[in-house]
């Protein structure tokens, strides 16, 4: 009898702590894991921005949503963590335009060469009508913009020459984003455009296969470029903007309460980012030039738009006449 009632009491024991472990298993927390293709480095704009998004994210669902950070290409380059963004098969990424503009073209215009004339410009156009446009362009193929970070303008850098007039750029390789914008806007300067993937790029410079890249300052530096290529010109050709992008797919899965939680850090993180971005940029071109590469501003930009005034008129019809004519009214 003894025996029946201690197995009794020890099946009521387990029954009831089941019960309570239910809410527990409910709560369980949510996981959202977040590419970037360059490394997990303090001052890497990407690496920055997946980072605050992290601590925002968490902060904001009561730590109910875990964000895992996937650095250096570990889910893939870019094109493919796209894709994976439309498929689902990738939470979130952070991702730069011109790579965004391969799935929806109207993206192109942030990549126009000499568009912005500094960063508080560019974000006027993302933060308003136009960046709510293009977001809303990208959520019909199945890719949310939580914001649009700052990866800093883009320079160019080599091994052939410094850059201070267009003629500089005339014969020289340079490795570009596989993007139709930039391929065009190295070819009206006179460079020989190298449409290559991100991965592929050091070794080639490294082996001589192309002369240069252009490049965000904070990448050259995360990236180690400054130990394979000699010449840094602050062209400041186009701004890079990269876009904080989740997988529709991956934020529907999540209860309402937090897909607001998650919008709402993005918006926390991109202000964050862009502050960081901007501090660690004006601190890298001294700590380049320490570190050996010849770094040259360039003065006149009127020859360079001068002379890439094709690629606006190319781009037009694919950005969209309404997109143009808003942003260049920005901008003036």
């Amino acid at each position: 009898m003894r025996t029946t009632i201690a197995t009794l009491l020890g099946t009521l024991a387990a029954t009831v702590g089941l019960a309570a472990a239910t809410p527990a298993l409910a709560q369980s927390k949510h996981v959202i894991k977040i590419g970037w293709v360059t490394p997990d480095s303090p001052q890497d704009p990407y690496a920055t921005g997946a980072r605050t998004f992290k601590q925002a994210v968490e902060r904001q669902s009561n730590g109910r949503i875990e964000v895992q950070l996937f650095p250096n290409r570990q889910l893939g380059d870019e094109k493919p963590m796209l894709e994976g963004l439309r498929f689902g098969t990738v939470d979130a990424a952070v991702i730069t335009n011109a790579v965004i503009a391969q799935i929806e073209p109207a993206f192109q215009v942030n990549d126009l060469p000499f568009l912005y004339a500094n960063e508080a410009q560019a974000h006027k156009v993302l933060d308003g009508k136009v960046g709510q446009a293009l977001a809303k362009k990208l959520e019909a193929k199945g890719v949310i913009a939580l914001g649009f970070m700052e990866g800093g303008f883009r320079h160019m850098i080599n091994n052939v020459r410094p850059v201070t007039k267009p003629e500089d750029v005339k014969g020289v390789k340079y490795r570009v984003m596989q993007n139709p914008v930039f391929i065009d806007m190295f070819s009206s300067l006179g460079g020989n455009a190298v449409p290559m993937a991100w991965g592929e790029t050091f070794t080639a410079v490294q082996q001589g296969t192309i002369d240069g890249l252009e490049i965000p300052i904070a990448v050259i530096d995360s990236s180690k470029f400054n130990e394979v290529t000699k010449f840094l010109s602050l062209t400041n050709h186009t701004y890079s903007m990269i876009g904080l992008l989740i997988s529709k797919k991956s934020l529907e899965k999540l209860p309402p309460d937090l897909q607001a939680a998650v919008r709402e850090a993005g918006r926390t993180a991109v202000g964050a980012q862009r502050q960081a971005a901007a501090a660690n940029a004006r601190q890298l071109v001294d700590a380049l030039a320490r570190k050996g590469m010849k770094v040259n501003p360039v003065g006149d930009v009127a020859p360079f738009r001068a002379s890439v005034k094709p690629v606006y008129d190319k781009f037009r019809a694919s950005i969209g006449t309404d997109t143009m004519n808003e942003v260049m009214a920005a901008v003036k």
